[in-house]
């Protein structure tokens, strides 16, 4: 059957308001009566608060709260979360909360609290915080949960055993701020014990709803939260004592508060990306065949750790996975240090892990005499998955980031993306041998892969009302973080009703008014949410058929792009049926996405040119190719723009971005955008983005995850076209001049 609404650029719903400035953010909301918050942050790594008097605080004229470690709840917000402590464990936590007539007054009144420390031993690198002598972040040490994390397929010591070479090396990431447009904020405001809090969310069924409620000693049903728009999600919004401290506030003044982070604030005390270093061995046949990959990666998780054993093994995916090999292990280790904490970013910690896998991959194919392209058309993964045993139950859920062998994929269109990709940048015809180009500017060609998840396993709710009044209203709790999601969502629903989009209401992120959903997160929506309103408009098209068949008086009807036909009929506009309905016709849906006999991810072949100045070390990406396998494409505008944001934003990372703290005291360097260093879009070349890939069997409408697939090759992909260029291979994002001067004079490329 033909589509008449996915597939198709329908306009962006809410793009009018966000141009004209009219649409609302946390920010922007004011109650009548509303107070401001601020909050009074640590000056020391690590220490231990010994006296606060806020005496003098409370007798300024305007300031109406101020709270404490003692004055707070002993809930925990996450597991190593208090919502406020008497230790704090880096620079910038937070020590006290004030709420005030003005921002100004609360930033006066923190001013007036008066605090002694006693200064505790601090550690900011993860491996020197593993050793037995390192001063303790938490009391239960700093290796997160006690243990490092282990997968493993096959017997990676018997691989290498089997292996007719090895290959290692040692990579690092560092630690970069999101820099999202929008910094975190709630608004609280309390009616008797109701409590409503707007709130810059992933996440307000799955986190902020039940969180609030466990820390305030609240019923479920006496919590509503609300996510009114988000100027960019990146992963990064949640994972903060934002709302707890606001509602708390809020309650003691009896008024509405809102706190709001500086952006200063943000990068020192959002969530970051975790510096990681990780150790890769990969030992291959005589005719390159990986026979055993071992990855092994420390996470440097900061204070507290959040979604940091997540992020961890994210970093591993790929290494067990991307290439058909029968034996690979991934280990890693989450890490308290007194840095910043880290937390979720856009793709987790699979860039990190790719970058080292797809540049020791790069390695290994030029030391074999094999083009980088061609080792990969030999060697990916393909649709018949790794070899081995299944292990999880014949009566579960595959899961989507898998470790067994055994099982296939719903669809893999890696060899479409690698070839097509490898033709639109022309890399049979132009690509040279590494390290042959001459001359102070160089031209190279690079390309990685990745795999992703696609957001099997998690519970999605929808629910569908077909209105008298002719609307079609779509209920779903998502938040749309930025990406479009609540368009696709409304594709989805008009396709499987067979009305336009503009027929329909979307109501997402509110608790009140929306169903249970689970986080924005893990490129789950289209999958997961996607599945729940395509059953749900099913449904209540089913029951819109059955009225319009009863009230026409004719055996059956159809509905087709909003007009209900029966045989050899005209048809009738289905708003004119529906005017006499006595109430909403309703479809619901209650789904866990996934599959028990396929796995569904998504896979991407990325391609740059780059040209690197030996002079002075910088490197301009001159072309970029980017195409993915995402199964069918909804939205194929906002899919490109998905793609190309993505690369540019993570070109940027592997280029210059990075989060520096004093080694001596902690203290972040460059909170700002003036030392944050980012990159505009006038240094790089637009992002051609192509969808070789046909639509997967099992994803609604076939279509996959594609929120965080972009940004997975990007590191290896610019590392391996410098390779290309000069010779030498980068294993330290970001690649900055003087990284790349510095690995040119070690490998004796220019004079030292």
């Amino acid at each position: 059957m033909p589509l008449h609404v996915v597939g198709t650029a329908v306009p962006r719903l809410g793009l009018a308001e966000k141009v004209t400035g009219a649409a609302r953010y946390t920010a922007d909301l004011k109650r009548p009566g509303m107070l401001y918050a601020r909050l009074l942050r640590s000056p020391h790594a690590h220490a231990r608060i010994v006296h606060l008097d806020a005496s003098e605080a409370l007798r300024l004229p305007g300031v109406h709260a101020v709270l404490t470690y003692r004055d707070v709840p002993q809930e925990r917000i996450d597991a190593d979360l208090p919502v406020l402590d008497a230790v704090v464990r880096f620079v910038g936590d937070e020590v006290a909360a004030v709420a005030a007539e003005s921002e100004a007054l609360a930033e006066e009144a923190l001013r007036h609290i008066r605090v002694d420390y006693e200064v505790l031993p601090a550690v900011f690198d993860a491996e020197a915080a593993l050793k037995p002598a390192a001063p303790a972040v938490h009391p239960a040490g700093n290796l997160v949960g006690g243990q490092w994390l282990v997968v493993e397929r096959g017997n990676v010591a018997q691989g290498f055993a089997e292996a007719a070479r090895v290959f290692e090396g040692t990579f690092h990431t560092q630690a970069h701020a999101p820099v999202g447009m929008e910094t975190r904020a709630a608004l609280a405001e309390w009616q008797g014990e109701r409590l409503t809090v707007w709130k810059t969310s992933r996440a307000v069924h799955a986190m902020d709803r039940p969180i609030l409620a466990r820390v305030l000693g609240l019923p479920l049903e006496h919590v509503r939260v609300i996510c009114p728009n988000m100027g960019g999600g990146f992963g990064n919004k949640d994972e903060s004592r934002v709302a707890v401290l606001a509602a708390l506030l809020a309650r003691r003044t009896g008024r509405p508060v809102r706190l709001e982070y500086t952006r200063a604030e943000e990068f020192v005390a959002g969530r970051s990306r975790q510096a990681a270093a990780m150790h890769l061995r990969i030992g291959v046949r005589a005719d390159g065949a990986p026979v055993a990959i071992d990855m092994q990666a420390t996470m440097n998780a900061g204070a507290y750790v959040a979604t940091g054993m997540r992020v961890t093994r994210r970093v591993g995916q790929g290494a067990l996975y991307l290439y058909t090999c029968p034996h690979a292990r991934f280990r890693g280790a989450t890490v308290y240090t007194n840095r910043p904490p880290g937390g979720s970013f856009r793709g987790l910690g699979a860039p990190l892990g790719h970058f080292a896998l797809e540049v020791l991959i790069d390695q290994i194919a030029v030391a074999l005499g094999l083009d980088p392209l061609e080792y990969r058309l030999r060697f990916h993964v393909t649709a018949a998955g790794q070899p081995g045993q299944r292990t999880t139950p014949p009566h579960e859920l595959l899961p989507d980031e898998p470790v067994e062998g055994g099982v296939p994929f719903s669809s893999n269109a890696l060899r479409e993306c690698l070839l097509a990709g490898a033709e639109r940048i022309g890399w049979w015809q132009r690509r040279q041998p590494n390290g042959t180009a001459t001359g102070p500017l160089r031209r190279g060609l690079g390309m990685a892969m990745g795999l992703y998840k696609g957001g099997v396993g998690r519970e999605a709710e929808a629910e569908v009302r077909i209105t008298p009044a002719g609307r079609v209203r779509v209920a779903i709790g998502n938040v749309d973080v930025g990406q479009g999601s609540a368009t696709v969502l409304a594709q989805i629903a008009a396709e499987a009703l067979g009305v336009p989009v503009d027929h329909l209401d979307m109501v997402l992120a509110d608790t009140e008014l929306t169903p249970p959903a689970h986080i924005t997160a893990g490129s789950s929506v289209t999958l997961s949410s996607g599945t729940a309103v395509k059953l749900a408009a099913e449904e209540a098209r089913r029951h819109l058929l059955e009225y319009a068949a009863a009230r026409l008086r004719v055996p059956q009807v159809r509905l087709e792009q909003g007009r209900l036909l029966g045989d050899g009929e005209t048809g009738l506009d289905w708003r004119s049926v529906v005017a006499d309905l006595p109430g909403d016709l309703v479809g619901t849906a209650r789904v866990t996405a996934g599959s028990r006999t396929h796995l569904i991810n998504a896979f991407a072949a990325h391609f740059a040119e780059v040209e690197v100045d030996v002079e002075s070390g910088r490197i301009r990406v001159l072309r970029y190719v980017a195409a993915h396998d995402s199964g069918r494409i909804v939205h194929p505008r906002m899919a490109e723009n998905q793609v190309s944001g993505g690369v540019l934003q993570f070109l940027s990372i592997a280029l210059r971005e990075e989060l520096y703290l004093d080694p001596r005291t902690g203290v972040t360097l460059n909170p700002s955008f003036l030392e944050h260093k980012g990159t505009s879009i006038v240094d790089f070349p637009p992002i051609e983005v192509l969808f070789p890939a046909p639509p997967d069997p099992l994803a609604p409408y076939g279509a996959k995850a594609l929120g965080e697939p972009p940004v997975v090759p990007v590191f290896a992909t610019i590392a391996n076209a410098v390779a290309n260029a000069t010779g030498v291979w980068l294993h330290q994002v970001p690649f900055t001049p003087q990284r790349v001067l510095q690995a040119l004079r070690a490998q004796g490329k220019i004079p030292a």
